[in-house]
């Protein structure tokens, strides 16, 4: 991907999840997706100063926000938190009375939106691999219609014609609730789901649409008023660099092997020694 060298993929990823922020929005932010914190911080920031988040980590309610790191993230949420409740109470009491919404990262996703995060392979008990695991996404996703997704890699083994389990619903016919996710982002382009079905409606910057349908496994529908995704302003990267992610968390989720455990090492460091 061609990628302005005033910025990098990651940076604009998060600006993309930040322009979905609106004011007086509740956001679940999930555990280790430091590209979504940082957008949703960059939302709060630049556009809805009312948004709170709620999360996992510290299962807490959170108007304000601290910059990201790793070894100390817990403190964002045991620091600032309006109200702490156990998980079991949080899925009870907040989803229900805050219909908040949340950015998942599927490991498979099909042309519906139906996500798997179990395992890759048809036997369950012998898996070729096995995933992170569905969290809470079995108990939202057939509920709310407050669903989002991210991918950092935009590749066929993501976007499959048929996926090997369910554990988030999509827009399908056998749901009685809700709706199927609203939005994607991925390292080439913005999605949504008009019709059910995902439609690519911008690429970013250097890509084309015939590599948007190379990347994926199934038949891409196509908005008719395509365009190019809208580049970070220099006030979202000096933003991002310097108050919410100086340490760069966010490169994380874009990174693989050797390169990744080399960024996360220096994060770590450099947090010891701050």
């Amino acid at each position: 991907m061609s990628v302005d060298p005033d910025y990098s993929i990651d940076e604009l990823i998060s600006v993309c999840i930040s322009r979905q922020v609106n004011d007086g929005d509740v956001w679940a932010q999930g555990i280790n997706t430091p590209l979504v914190s940082a957008g949703l911080i960059l939302g709060k920031i630049r556009y809805a100063p009312r948004a709170r988040f709620t999360s996992a980590i510290g299962q807490a309610l959170v108007p304000g926000w601290g910059p990201l790191g790793i070894a100390g993230i817990e403190d964002l949420w045991v620091g600032k938190g309006l109200i702490h409740l156990g998980f079991a109470a949080g899925a009870a009491e907040i989803l229900p009375k805050f219909q908040p919404k949340e950015f998942f990262r599927p490991a498979q996703v099909d042309a519906h939106g139906n996500m798997n995060n179990i395992a890759f392979g048809k036997d369950y008990d012998r898996p070729r691999m096995r995933l992170p695991g569905s969290g809470g996404i079995p108990d939202v996703t057939p509920q709310y219609d407050h669903s989002y997704l991210y991918v950092p890699r935009h590749t066929r083994l993501t976007f499959a014609e048929k996926i090997d389990f369910i554990s988030g619903l999509g827009h399908t016919p056998q749901r009685r609730h809700g709706g199927g996710p609203r939005y994607l982002i991925t390292d080439l382009g913005q999605f949504d789901w008009q019709g059910g079905r995902m439609r690519l409606v911008s690429v970013h910057p250097g890509v084309s649409v015939e590599r948007v349908r190379r990347k994926t496994g199934f038949d891409l529908e196509i908005a008719p008023e395509l365009a190019e995704t809208a580049p970070p302003k220099p006030e979202d990267l000096r933003l991002l660099r310097e108050e919410i992610d100086p340490l760069g968390t966010r490169k994380l989720e874009t990174l693989g092997g050797a390169a990744r455990k080399a960024l996360l090492r220096d994060i770590l460091l450099r947090e010891k020694s701050g």
